[in-house]
């Protein structure tokens, strides 16, 4: 857990690189996340030597062995004088993190001149992360900035985090910050929503999950959490590997992007995800029914050329929307069988074009659509005032879908203002429980906070799937005092407002 202490470190380090002149946050993120994986480097070949010395035999290396080669690695240049240390960082660690191969960083010769490593098999890239740092960039302006960046952050690492866990935990909470950063905040679902998500559809060690505009990649980290938490003590070694290379997968057309969800799983114990540059809903990406699950918050009110959408989403939604788009393409991705939560704009729920109607009509004929989650329009407060719902359905291709159950979220453990506090109310624990136990929802009324609503209806409706066209509100009469009474009543206030006057107009004789 973060906790005060933590956050009070971590703010001070972002000042200082507020100071120095980066003030967008995204690039803080990016510049501390290029420093969290040069110290990550230099923990693995510590750990590398360690079980060396253990067994007697000599494995793979990261760093080069000669001189430049180890004054690269964070524990030989974090105590050195600050200017040494911009120079080592600058103009050795960071090209050469941008040429590294197969796990392995290239040397230098003394004249500055970068030696190739010698690697293999040149398929082999190493980490998610190292393949999508070609086009990144150094931008610590000064010795001095960098230098109490890297003396905090070895505070962190020295006296506050154990262990992955905690690492992960400290990521996120920077991540986090992106939240106040205006058309920034787009790229963060907040925490709490992801992991009702994720405890909604409770996936396995078996699971292929998908998030195919996965920005920081907090929906499959919320995943990953899950599937540890539940699973940990009783996973195969076959689901370990699979957990750590195979299971999760995040498409996004930042590189950015890209990097910070690279390392942000990296942290989570994610060694090589499949993180890739990719344009989801264009003809670019061709992949079909390979997921489990999909998990996904994508782009609102965006729209794509049509000359680059695929052909296969078009035949389901003739749109340039992408909200649209989107929830074509989990039902391409998925598996027959695979389960998608994804957060949809309200819109998308009541929307009369015929591509809205299309898309809603496809979920409930052609497949099972399980839940329409109503949320508050402050939950992606600050920087969005937009309503939303969460879609829950399964990938068919023969129907299913008899009754839809609805529920209305008034709360969601945080005040739906700007400034987002902790408060007592949340539906969060209860649409949980409800969603995985719909037998016992059956009785519900509309008038009820959940409640079922037959396939039938729906179609009825034009396929609408706002909560509002079937939620009934309970008027309670409210009886009035006869006419006569409430009259006798203003007589008697007249009465006393003109007493009152009197004796003030009496006392202001006197004085």
């Amino acid at each position: 857990m973060v906790t005060g202490v933590i956050k009070n470190k971590v703010d001070k380090i972002w000042t200082d690189i507020w100071a120095g002149g980066i003030t967008n946050p995204l690039t803080v993120i990016e510049q501390l996340t290029y420093l969290m994986f040069i110290r990550s480097l230099d923990e693995k070949e510590l750990e590398a030597e360690e079980f060396d010395n253990m067994t007697g035999k000599k494995g793979a290396r990261i760093f080069p062995e000669s001189a430049i080669g180890q004054s690269m690695r964070w524990s030989r240049f974090k105590d050195r004088d600050p200017r040494e240390i911009f120079e080592i960082l600058s103009q050795r660690i960071f090209p050469a993190i941008k040429n590294m191969k197969g796990g392995k960083l290239p040397d230098f010769k003394e004249n500055g001149e970068m030696i190739p490593a010698a690697v293999k098999d040149e398929s082999a890239e190493g980490t998610a992360f190292a393949r999508y740092m070609e086009d990144a960039m150094f931008l610590i302006p000064t010795p001095q900035v960098l230098q109490k960046i890297i003396t905090g952050l070895e505070d962190l690492y020295e006296h506050d985090i154990a262990d992955l866990d905690m690492q992960g935990d400290l990521y996120e909470h920077m991540l986090g910050k992106l939240s106040t950063a205006g058309q920034n905040g787009q790229f963060r679902t907040p925490k709490h929503i992801r992991e009702m998500m994720v405890e909604l559809l409770q996936p396995t060690p078996d699971d292929m999950i998908c998030d195919p505009a996965c920005g920081t990649a907090g929906f499959l980290v919320s995943a990953a959490e899950y599937i540890r938490r539940t699973y940990e003590d009783t996973m195969t070694t076959e689901q370990w590997e699979h957990f750590s290379k195979g299971c999760f997968t995040g498409y996004d057309t930042d590189r950015t992007m890209l990097r910070i969800s690279a390392m942000n799983l990296m942290l989570h114990s994610i060694s090589d995800p499949e993180i890739d540059y990719k344009d989801s809903v264009s003809k670019q990406n061709q992949i079909k029914e390979k997921f489990t699950i999909c998990l996904a918050n994508p782009p609102f009110k965006g729209t794509v050329d049509a000359e680059s959408i695929n052909d296969d989403l078009k035949a389901v939604t003739d749109t340039k929307k992408t909200e649209l788009l989107f929830l074509a393409l989990f039902l391409r991705m998925l598996k027959k069988g695979g389960r998608c939560a994804c957060i949809v704009p309200d819109g998308v729920l009541f929307g009369s074009s015929k591509a809205h109607k299309a898309i809603r009509k496809e979920l409930v004929e052609n497949h099972q659509l399980q839940a329409v989650i109503s949320m508050p329009s402050g939950v992606f407060k600050p920087y969005a005032g937009v309503s939303t719902a969460v879609l829950v359905f399964t990938k068919t291709g023969a129907g299913g879908t008899d009754q839809v159950w609805f529920y209305d979220m008034k709360a969601d453990g945080f005040s739906l203002d700007d400034k987002r506090s902790e408060v007592a109310e949340n539906d969060i624990p209860d649409i949980i429980k409800r969603f995985h136990h719909l037998s016992g929802e059956k009785k519900r009324e509309r008038t009820e906070q959940s409640f079922f609503v037959p396939k039938q209806e729906i179609v009825d409706n034009e396929y609408d799937l706002s909560i509002n066209k079937y939620k009934k509100t309970e008027y309670v009469a409210v009886e009035y005092p006869p006419t006569s009474e409430i009259l006798d009543e203003l007589d008697q206030l007249n009465d006393q407002i003109t007493k009152e006057l009197k004796e003030l107009r009496e006392l202001l004789k006197e004085g």
